[in-house]
């Protein structure tokens, strides 16, 4: 953790929502003109597109059905780690971009699937901001979560991850069902030892929670919207929120457990600009003053 460069983390599953919650915190920045060095997850995944098709053939070969992407073996933990500690020492690190697709890949002069080079986030900005899967791991020989001064968790029950991912990676993909039922299979085992015990550790969790039938999300048509939702915002340390304050901005919400507050899922924005900008300000101004 740091006083001078603060560290977010945004932390959640494939498919668990948080690009979404992402876009959010760029309307933050934006309105409270905050510089943040801005690294995606993926861009610490040890291998390429390609690299990671021929690493799961061999693991299959092998009679190994659980290697993925949630796990250790495919990604680079301690330089995660090591870009979290770096900047909150020094405000800076090293870093690189994983390229989507086409759009992505094209200025950069490369293939979809690649990364850039490592280069080092360019100093002067006021915070990192992390999204991706792996913002609070911990492991035998890392500790990312350590190093994060606001880790986030957004946590969609799982039938409601699924079906997003199984509709996202179909529609934007190319991928059949049968194909997403069998990754999320193999991902089983890494998502309950690296995934799952992440979100003991954040400082706020978001989980969304459908109230129409999930009950079978390999069939489902369409992915629930936040108006067929509802919202369990969980708070580890409940000290300094002002719950009656948020209650009374978010219509309809209400207290299920002394750090729980339960609120419809179309006050996803709103909960979040309410909850995020003071903590952000508290970051700021803690950074001000020590500077």
């Amino acid at each position: 953790m740091s006083v001078n460069h603060p560290v977010v983390a945004i932390t959640g599953s494939s498919g668990a929502g948080t690009t979404s919650v992402m876009r959010t915190f760029e309307q933050i920045f934006r309105r409270e003109e905050v510089s943040a060095a801005f690294v995606e997850g993926d861009s610490f995944h040890r291998y390429d597109r390609m690299a990671m098709k021929d690493e799961l053939a061999r693991a299959l070969t092998d009679g190994d059905h659980s290697f993925s992407h949630f796990g250790p073996e495919a990604n680079l933990f301690e330089d995660l780690e090591t870009l979290f500690r770096d900047y909150g020492e020094t405000g800076t690190g090293r870093v690189r971009k994983y390229l989507h697709d086409e759009a992505e890949a094209a200025p950069h002069g490369q293939d979809p699937g690649t990364f850039t080079p490592w280069g080092d986030i360019a100093e002067g900005t006021d915070l990192l901001f992390y999204e991706g899967l792996h913002g609070a791991v911990v492991t035998e020989k890392v500790d990312v979560a350590q190093h994060a001064d606001l880790l986030i968790g957004v946590v969609p029950v799982i039938n409601l991850e699924w079906i997003q991912k199984l509709q996202r990676d179909k529609e934007k993909r190319g991928y059949t069902t049968e194909a997403v039922t069998e990754t999320i299979l193999r991902r089983m085992h890494d998502y309950v030892h690296y995934m799952t015990p992440q979100f003991s550790r954040t400082h706020v969790n978001f989980q969304r929670v459908p109230v129409v039938d999930t009950s079978n999300p390999f069939i489902a048509r369409t992915i629930p919207s936040l108006d067929e939702s509802m919202l369990v915002i969980r708070f580890a340390n409940a000290r300094g929120i002002d719950f009656p304050y948020l209650l009374s901005m978010l219509r309809g919400s209400f207290m299920s457990r002394p750090n729980t507050i339960v609120c419809p899922g179309g006050k996803m924005d709103l909960a979040m600009q309410l909850i995020f900008t003071p903590m952000l300000w508290r970051l700021l101004e803690r950074r001000a003053k020590a500077g």
